[in-house]
């Protein structure tokens, strides 16, 4: 493995331009920001200190909002929230909102990690398998040399280690923390330990370690523009993805239709 880069902070001056304020959908904060935008707002949010936290929307994150008021909540408390997913978008847009464009995580991900090679940020990558973590880190070593890797560790972990994983996080002193679980382990992982990680901005990331490690593959251009990365998705794992497609996405439509007649 190659080795860790060192682990200080490099604090620059950000130059925002406006950006409108979060609009209420779903029962939720959204903001209506381009990727652009989005990237600026991280970097004022860094500026500030934090510690601040991050989540994207999308159709199946809708459906469970309304099934569990804790995560609703952990949304509501966030730092900015983007919309992830194309439905989203649309539904959004359908209530009344003026949401420019889609901002998925994982292409916010690899911007955020771009700006952290060219301002000298720090990452932390926390999550998936010991072998996938480990190929994540190897190949950012590759591609962005200048990327500082603050450190790393698998998502697995007893109730009892986890004081010593957040501690360890703490540690490090990352800029940026990537966290690589699924949905809502990841949100209430990040809100229940924010102020002891103590990271300026933290990001789930859901399965995108698994894409930058070759492990799972992203849906072609063409089918992202189109809102059916979902369907893709479904192929790929039909008896994984089937509940939270096909009927997460019945229920979603069902929800806006509600939302828009009320």
């Amino acid at each position: 493995m190659p080795a860790v880069a060192g682990v200080s902070d490099v604090s620059l001056p950000v130059a925002m331009t406006a950006a409108p304020d979060p609009v209420e959908v779903y029962g939720v904060p959204l903001h209506p920001l381009t990727m652009a935008q989005t990237v600026e707002r991280v970097e004022a949010l860094v500026a500030d200190g934090g510690p601040h936290q991050h989540v994207v929307l999308n159709a199946a994150k809708v459906v469970q909002l309304r099934d569990d008021p804790a995560l609703r909540e952990i949304v509501r408390s966030c730092a900015l929230v983007n919309a992830d997913g194309q439905a989203v978008v649309w539904g959004a847009r359908l209530l009344g909102a003026d949401v420019p464009e889609r901002v998925t995580g994982i292409d916010l991900f690899d911007r955020l990690l771009d700006r952290a090679a060219e301002l000298g940020w720090s990452v932390y990558f926390l999550g998936a398998t010991e072998e996938v973590v480990r190929q994540v880190v190897e190949l950012q070593h590759s591609v962005r040399p200048a990327l500082r890797i603050a450190g790393w560790r698998n998502g697995y972990w007893t109730a009892e280690e986890e004081p010593a994983v957040v501690a360890a996080v703490a540690a490090a002193k990352p800029t940026l923390l990537f966290v690589a679980m699924p949905t809502p382990r990841k949100e209430f992982f990040l809100a229940q330990h924010l102020e002891a990680l103590d990271v300026p901005f933290a990001m789930g990331v859901g399965g995108s370690f698994d894409i930058l490690a070759g492990i799972t593959r992203r849906a072609p251009g063409w089918m992202q523009r189109a809102g059916l990365e979902w369907m893709y998705r479904l192929l790929q794992e039909p008896r994984r993805m089937f509940r939270r497609y096909l009927v997460g996405n019945v229920r979603f439509i069902l929800i806006t239709l509600g939302e828009k007649l009320r």
